[in-house]
């Protein structure tokens, strides 16, 4: 029996119009599986992000105008308040890097069966409320609290010192909150490097920190920039912990738009707020997609 050749099957117009059809068929079998995340993610997502960006072109006679981004570049308020929103994001995740680098590093180098004990320590906080471990921080630092007066019993300092309502206090609190972010990445990144490039470093004459600069530190930066990048992100947007430890000092965007809302009850010109800061994080991540090839960092690609 004689048998169609493949270029024969390949060249077979039918067959070539069924197989369209079927990857067609096949196509919309998928779409049809995810269109109920396709939905969520609409209802959750795009109508409330395009209902914001149609709130911050109405002007307060409920025209359209741009007199809410005008505002913004007129007054220097909104520029103080979004440079303190970079500088406590950049100096939360320079925090975080200093802490969770050690901190990963240790759990890397552990047995995996011991490490996991310790990875629950590092999870922990994930277990209790936000808002409770951020008042929890206020009871610790503040001028009759508990760091105040082991200080001054043990001698460190003699008079309180203030400790929250400040820089200070919601760096504490925000570095402590976001570490996780930080060392889950990056300990994944440390685990998947072989100790046997180590051992081939000392052998070939590279002193334990040689050895630790030169391999093992550049390997483990796609865990480094994808949590740092991670933590930068989410303080941006970052309310609860400013508001409560910086008392009204350290005011972020999120806490501007609340105070806005609450005070002004005005939606076009915290709309344009949230905008700017939208656009601006999107801008940061296409920007570090560039720079810094985020899909080896984040999804492990070459």
């Amino acid at each position: 029996m004689n048998l169609p050749s493949r270029d024969n099957v390949q060249n077979d117009p039918l067959n070539e119009r069924s197989l369209r059809v079927q990857g067609k068929r096949e196509q919309w079998m998928l779409l049809s599986l995810a269109s109920p995340a396709l939905l969520a993610i609409v209802l959750i997502i795009v109508i409330p992000v395009g209902w914001l960006f149609y709130l911050s072109f109405i002007g307060n006679d409920g025209e359209p105008s741009l007199e809410h981004y005008r505002k913004m570049i007129e007054y220097k308020s909104y520029a103080r308040v979004f440079v303190t929103t970079f500088q406590v994001s950049i100096l939360t995740t320079l925090l975080c890097i200093l802490i969770g680098y050690p901190l990963a590093y240790f759990l890397a180098i552990l047995p995996q069966r011991i490490a996991g004990y310790f990875m629950l320590a590092v999870l922990l906080p994930f277990w209790t409320s936000l808002l409770v471990r951020t008042y929890a921080w206020l009871v610790l630092l503040q001028k009759n609290g508990i760091l105040n007066d082991f200080a001054i019993s043990v001698g460190i300092w003699e008079t309180p010192v203030k400790l929250v309502h400040n820089m200070t206090g919601t760096l504490i609190g925000m570095a402590h909150i976001m570490l996780p972010f930080l060392v889950l990445p990056l300990y994944g990144s440390m685990r998947k490097i072989e100790r046997d490039m180590m051992h081939a470093a000392a052998n070939l004459g590279a002193t334990p920190v040689q050895a630790f600069w030169k391999v093992f530190f550049p390997l483990s930066l796609s865990g480094m920039v994808a949590g740092s990048l991670i933590v930068f992100v989410l303080c941006l947007g970052f309310y609860v912990t400013p508001a409560v430890l910086g008392g009204g000092r350290v005011v972020m965007v999120a806490t501007q738009i609340t105070a806005i809302l609450e005070h002004q009850f005005n939606w076009g010109a915290a709309s344009a707020l949230g905008v700017v800061l939208l656009i601006t994080t999107i801008v940061i991540l296409w920007v570090a997609a560039r720079l810094l090839k985020l899909d080896a960092a984040l999804f492990g690609k070459h």
